[in-house]
């Protein structure tokens, strides 16, 4: 199936002791027995000291019998339910008994698994359309989650969206925000975990949610290596003519990716090591630009933004038991990713129809992010409880240098910008589990300190584009000190999840006394409660129901409040705003899931009242006498509501087809804002009450032909949707993937075309402040690739 309603299969485990009811001393080889539907499902004896462990139950409904020579038998009744992996019955207490003992009688009724409404395990081993692209192209066909501008991930219709790898914290969310998933292999993972309603012991961050990408780990015992080759070109028709410039917009782009596997398996713990390699030839990113003033003039340009791409992903690691209790893992993750640019920027006048501006740049970055990760974890001699402890370190980096021209009749000048960002954080994080008879504790810390200092040096050439007095540099800091307790309790007709997480959170951002345009740095803190509750009832052996409350909070990253302007258009640019605040979330839910013989559909209703959210708005720089330069600036804009419905199901149409999708609607409403915009000059602006709604859909189609070979047919569709100042249009992506296995099934190849009709561009049309603008961005989408993976 393509996605799963329910989490990954676990290792679950029931314990207990038995003792004697008189003496409370332990009853030593009582016998201790498992049915379900009347069959014995489980069992053995207890030890010396009276304690059981019984595994490889599967979720249901059953009962344990105890029995013992001189004792009368007893039963417990005991859930595994879908939110736990770990029972402890406690102490379970036997009664001597007057004569003989009958044999141990054991009964059990199926009864009604909770579901996990809240989390969806999305296997891409499944995803044959998507598993030669990136794991942002995977994520385009995700129920619920939908691609935005510059790689945004989007959850029910928010970017605010914590990307965790492998459970962990990731450098993909700081510095260039979700912009490195592109370059991630979708072949390399193993699945993708979306959670809606994540409880207290996750970080509060991510208003929408939390997506963990989980890599592939081979479990086998002994040596295991495999490899693969990627060959792809990308790009083969272009949605709309260059404006009129020697270089125009590249297509075509060649694409090359291989990658290898190797992993070790003992007794005593493992090694891992993984590695990819991403090579891209005149990759596009076609940005058109259409601006109309309130005074009849109108302006079109166009920024192809012509690439060169390279980019490396090392993963690694190894775990060791050192007893039967105690064990390390240490695992790291380095992305390097080097890429130069080249773009010839045309500014066409309507009513002429010629160009009174050329702009060039060039631009050479390298970014990457490094996570190491070392876990202590100490198990008790009762099944599922321990206590964890990690400790990370992560550094992410942007290396940008941008090579600037201008020429037009008003000037003809000559820049040069470096940015030098980097990204330290440094978690520590300490969680204790304990299962319970129907249910688990929860409990943890987490202290951390994250630091982004950013330095920027600018050469100035005559008539210089570049604002002055911005300064040279910048520091952003935050500590964050949280504590969580959980609790979950399981019946056979009903679970309950209750869990508070409080944060007391501290920031900075340190500007320099040269910067004219803020005139202080800044400080503050806050301290902030965060409850999370989850109700589900039974209510058939085929329906239940499930209510959410959880509260988030999400603070700006460096990229919204970065001080120094992006000059890819010198008349569009893309601004920072230091003085921006965090976004609080409150969030509602009410699920329903149907099951039935040969699938299953999930209805949810979910509503966010967010207060102070921000975003990027539409504002002209009148200060400037000579161009009519355009800020696209975050600013905090009051409140909002985010009110929607979503529906995912799937069937198999028989032993051979599988069909999956899904449907969102949502609306979205800002309330009217009045608010001061402070760059480049001080201003008041208005943010009108906006009200508007959209929907997205996913159809996925798997059929299996005779030789193993499997066939995809996949379409995504995003209708218009309300955006800040205006709208985005429709758009639309239709995705083919083959799969055949061969050589005796140690290999396969694999043949994918994604976005077939090149209908998945992103067009907005924006109602800004003394202007009307349409932004077109014709990022790569239409790509055809071939692959082969092998086993040794």
């Amino acid at each position: 199936m393509l996605w799963l309603a329910a989490a990954q299969a676990q290792d679950i485990t029931v314990a207990g002791r038995v003792l004697d009811a008189a003496t409370g001393a332990p009853v030593p080889f009582a016998a201790v027995t498992v049915l379900r539907d009347g069959v014995t499902v489980g069992g053995e004896l207890a030890d010396e000291a009276g304690r059981f462990v019984i595994a490889g139950l599967e979720r249901g409904s059953y009962v344990v019998a105890l029995g013992f020579v001189g004792y009368t038998a007893t039963e417990t009744p005991l859930l595994v339910g879908e939110r736990n992996d770990h029972y402890d019955l406690g102490d379970l207490r036997l009664a001597h008994a007057e004569g003989a003992i009958d044999e141990v009688i054991i009964s059990a009724q199926r009864q009604i698994l909770e579901a996990n409404l809240d989390r969806r395990v999305f296997d891409l081993g499944g995803d044959i359309a998507r598993s030669t692209g990136s794991v942002l192209d995977a994520m385009r066909g995700l129920p619920g989650v939908t691609v935005g501008q510059d790689g945004q991930i989007e959850l029910r219709g928010s970017d605010r969206v914590a990307i965790l790898i492998d459970g962990k914290q990731s450098g993909l969310t700081g510095i260039g925000n979700q912009a490195a998933l592109d370059s991630i292999p979708a072949g390399s993972i193993a699945s993708i975990e979306v959670i809606n309603n994540p409880s207290a012991a996750y970080d509060a961050t991510g208003m929408a949610g939390v997506i963990n990408i989980v890599y592939r780990r081979d479990r086998e015992e002994g040596l295991q290596l495999d490899t693969g080759v990627s060959l792809g070109v990308g790009m083969l028709s272009k949605r709309k003519p260059d404006l009129p410039t020697e270089l125009g917009s590249f297509s075509t782009n060649p694409k090359v990716n291989p990658r290898v596997n190797l992993v070790n398996n003992g007794d005593g713990g493992g090694f891992f090591v993984q590695a990819d390699v991403l090579y891209q030839d005149d990759l596009p990113n076609n940005e058109f630009t259409s601006r109309y003033y309130d005074d009849g003039r109108s302006t079109f340009s166009q920024v192809p933004e012509n690439r060169e791409q390279e980019q490396v992903v090392v993963r690694g690691g190894f775990d060791r038991e050192i007893d039967d209790y105690r064990s390390w893992t240490f695992s790291s993750l380095f992305d390097f990713e080097h890429h130069r640019d080249v773009a010839e920027v045309p500014f066409i006048d309507g009513a002429s129809q010629q160009q009174y501006r050329f702009w060039f740049w060039r631009e050479e970055e390298k970014t990457g992010h490094l996570n190491l990760a070392l876990t202590h974890t100490r198990e008790f001699e009762q099944p599922g409880r321990e206590l964890k402890w990690s400790l990370q370190y992560t550094r992410g980096w942007e290396d940008e240098a941008y090579f600037l021209n201008d020429r037009s009749a008003l000037r003809n000048a000559q820049d040069e910008t470096h940015l030098d960002a980097l990204e330290h954080a440094l978690p520590f994080q300490l969680d204790y589990i304990r299962p319970l008879e129907s249910g688990r504790i929860e409990t943890g810390v987490k202290l951390q300190r994250r630091e982004i200092p950013v330095d920027y040096d600018v050469v100035r050439g005559v008539d210089t584009v570049i604002y002055p007095g911005l300064g040279d540099w910048s520091e952003w800091g935050e500590d964050t000190y949280a504590a969580y307790g959980n609790y979950v309790y399981e019946r056979p007709k009903f679970a309950v999840e209750a869990g508070l997480r409080v944060e007391q959170t501290d920031v900075r951002y340190d500007l320099p006394a040269e910067n004219v345009y803020y005139g202080r740095s800044d400080r503050y803190d806050y301290f902030e409660p965060l409850p999370n509750v989850r109700f589900t009832y039974n209510v058939s052996a085929t329906d239940r129901i499930a209510v959410y409350y959880n509260n988030r909070v999400d603070r700006p990253g460096e990229a919204e409040l970065r001080i120094f302007p992006k000059y890819d258009d010198p008349e569009l640019l893309k601004v920072g705003n230091p003085y921006l605040r965090p976004q609080f979330t409150e969030r509602y839910e009410l699920a329903y899931e149907r099951l039935w013989g040969r699938g299953s559909a999930t209805v949810s209703l979910y509503r966010r009242n967010i207060d102070d959210p921000f975003v990027r708005v539409f504002a002209i720089d009148s200060s400037n006498p000579d161009y009519d330069i355009v800020n696209r600036i975050y600013q905090n804009v009051g409140t909002g509501t985010h009110t929607g419905v979503e529906l995912v199901f799937s069937h198999d149409l028989g032993e051979h087809w599988q069909l999956s999708g899904s449907a969102n609607w949502y609306e979205n409403v800002i309330e009217a804002a009045e608010t001061t915009l402070l760059f480049p000059v001080a201003r008041p602006f208005s943010v009108p009450r906006s009200e508007d709604d959209t929907w997205d859909m996913k159809l996925n189609s798997l059929l299996r032909l005779p030789n193993g070979i499997e066939a995809q047919l996949s379409l995504v569709y995003y209708a218009a949707k309300p955006i800040a100042q205006g709208r985005e249009a429709a758009r639309s992506s239709v995705d083919l993937g083959l799969k055949k296995p061969i050589l005796d099934s140690r290999a396969e190849l694999v043949f994918s075309v994604t976005d077939l009709f090149n209908e998945f561009g992103i067009r907005h049309e924006i109602e800004g402040d003394g202007l009307d603008a349409v932004y077109e961005n014709f990022y790569e989408t239409q790509t055809v690739t071939v692959g082969m993976n092998y086993r040794f």
